[in-house]
């Protein structure tokens, strides 16, 4: 299928609304968090659990989905994703409490899991491959987009008809996407996909995070007591467990031998330490900038705009910086820029002026972002076979989300906030200027990783493939099996890395989900 035909057009259309809706909730309810609390007179723990029960399921199952979808049909899979991510919307919109708004936001994450691996599922089974580099490109482009106006839209929606509206948003969208796929995206399988599905792996490190999320929130008001000791102890121990699990099957949802290449393993520690000081610096900067400086929910959501916008114009250009001079710089210096922007954004206290004291912080942190975030994907893409590269980006994203959880629910802890801390702007702008610090100084354990471990050359070859065993085979069997003449000559041969495809990336949450460029000229797949 083509890009310039209808039929490619709708497809394009459904895929964009579909992932839309997942990357505008990441944005637009931090801009809310301070009407929720005040609405549902909650504390700040209920605002941390608001992020963190979306994220914990969507992160604990988002390898699941794609799975899914490979196995008993894509667009199946994406539709009933939508369906869910909408009906889960509107229970939020509609929660009369904060326990019902946390379990529904849990539900969305079930959704998200679903339709996000989906939507560019689709692309890739869909289109030609000569097109195919230039539909994802207009999925990541029109996605940059969305990502940019949704803290402008979620804060117009809050100080109109009220934070419910950022939720009730997804329904008609939904409404729109479902019948365009059923109607015009074919339906798409992997023949490959075989075996059973992880469900045990996924429930397992799901309740693994759970487990430590809940002890870290619930730590600054009840201290070391049994509810928060016992929580932590059994989330170490299911974490344990999910790594015996993950080693045992011989259909894991996250194959650790996958680790085996350092550089893989490298950009992943990059990964978790840039991706929770992200998750960190946006929750809280929305409050800094709502309950300390006194912005109104639009002009909180509009103050964050640049550093979306910058990555929105500037990262096609920062990937092929990258593979011009090589992952190492960009991945040590991005992290450095950004710790930088979060130390000056101490300056935005009581009184401040945006374009004094808000705007040059957003500038050098969206600058920095600009510089790592590209590079990051295709060194991930690049650090594993091709084969693997839709896996080693699903993990990519899944551990970005799983280090954006846990910042979330540890920040707060590890900068003495209370749980009403975001009530009193005094108080609150103490605490933020503690963790601001934390932040950066986590970015700058990222930027030490990346210099010490990233490859200057790790753009430039991709590791050789191994032939494709049988399925079922056992791993140590799998290896004895790619031993040999065939082997060695097959290793010989030098390998371009696997491409990204997605151009855009304006994703502060994660980065994105993109299983590389198979067919680009003079690459692996030739």
């Amino acid at each position: 299928m083509r890009v310039s035909s209808p039929v490619g057009r709708w497809v394009l259309l459904t895929t964009v609304l579909g992932s839309a809706m997942a990357l505008l909730d990441s944005t637009v309810v931090n801009v809310a968090l301070p009407h929720i609390g005040l609405d549902l007179n909650a504390d700040l723990p209920v605002l941390q659990w608001t992020i963190n029960a979306y994220m914990l399921t969507l992160a604990g199952l988002i390898l699941l989905g794609g799975a899914l979808g490979d196995r008993f049909g894509r667009r199946r899979v994406f539709v009933i994703g939508v369906v869910w991510f909408s009906v889960a919307s509107l229970l939020c919109g509609l929660a009369p409490d904060a326990g019902m708004l946390i379990a529904s936001r849990a539900l969305q994450g079930i959704g998200g899991a679903l339709l996000t691996p989906g939507s560019l599922a689709l692309i890739q089974a869909t289109f030609h491959p000569d097109d195919r580099a230039r539909a994802v490109g207009l999925w990541s482009g029109f996605g940059g987009v969305g990502a940019a106006i949704g803290p402008f839209v979620g804060g117009w929606l809050v100080d109109g008809p009220g934070w419910r509206w950022v939720f009730f948003l997804n329904v008609p969208v939904a409404a729109v996407c479902v019948p365009v796929a059923l109607r015009h995206v074919p339906e798409s399988r992997d023949p490959r996909a075989h075996g059973r599905f992880d469900v045990l792996g996924s429930a397992l490190g799901a309740l693994a995070l759970a487990g430590v999320t809940y002890a870290l929130i619930a730590a600054p008001g009840q201290g070391l007591s049994p509810a928060v000791i016992i929580p932590a102890v059994l989330g170490v121990l299911l974490g344990v467990a999910f790594v015996y699990v993950e080693r045992r099957r011989p259909d894991p949802m996250l194959p650790l031998d996958i680790f085996a290449s350092h550089q893989f393993t490298a950009v992943n520690a990059v990964t978790l330490c840039v991706y929770a000081a992200f998750s960190g610096f946006f929750f809280l900067s929305v409050l800094q900038l709502q309950v300390v400086v006194g912005y109104s929910a639009l002009a909180a959501g509009t103050a964050l705009l640049p550093t979306t916008v910058l990555m929105l114009l500037l990262s096609a250009r920062s990937g092929e910086l990258g593979r011009r001079i090589g992952p190492r710089i960009p991945l040590t210096v991005g992290p450095l820029l950004c710790a930088a922007g979060m130390l000056l954004m101490t300056r935005a206290g009581v009184g401040a002026v945006y374009w004094r004291d808000v705007l040059p912080a957003l500038l050098v942190l969206g600058l920095g972002m600009v510089a790592l975030v590209a590079p990051l994907t295709a060194t991930v893409l690049a650090s594993v076979e091709v084969e693997r590269a839709g896996l080693a980006s699903g993990i990519n994203n899944a551990a970005a989300r799983a280090a954006g959880l846990i910042a979330v629910a540890a920040l707060p802890l590890l900068a003495g906030m209370g749980p009403e801390a975001y009530r009193s702007a005094a108080m609150f702008s103490e605490t933020f200027r503690r963790a601001m610090p934390i932040c950066a100084g986590v970015l700058v354990v990222g930027a030490i990783i990346a210099w010490c471990t990233v490859r200057p050359d790790a753009l430039e070859q991709a590791p050789p493939e191994a032939a494709a065993p049988p399925a079922g085979v056992p791993p140590a069997e799998k290896a004895a099996e790619v031993t040999g003449e065939a082997a060695e000559e097959k290793a010989a041969v030098p390998r371009r890395p696997c491409r990204p495809e997605c151009a855009y990336h304006c994703g502060v949450g994660a980065p994105p989900l993109d299983p590389g460029d198979l067919g680009n000229p003079g690459g692996p797949g030739t």
